[in-house]
């Protein structure tokens, strides 16, 4: 399993973000969150609402603990 250091190790340069909105509305418009399959068991998040921000990195089952499912973003574990 994949720690938080080799979870950050890897790049993301190039990695295919796919976005997802819906719940809260954000004043500026809708929320969205955006996610990417950056390696095997890991996954990049990020806020659209805030594109120069580094992705938060978690493995398939930190995104499972917090009810994040990849296929809701047309994205395959």
């Amino acid at each position: 399993m994949l720690n938080e250091s080799d979870l950050y190790a890897l790049d993301i340069t190039g990695a295919a973000f796919v976005k997802a909105c819906g719940g809260n509305t954000h004043p500026d418009g809708e929320s969205c969150a955006v996610l990417a399959k950056i390696g095997v068991d890991a996954w990049a998040l990020a806020d659209s609402k805030r594109p120069g921000q580094e992705p938060l990195r978690f493995t398939t089952a930190e995104l499972a603990a917090a009810g994040i499912d990849p296929a809701r973003f047309g994205l395959s574990v």
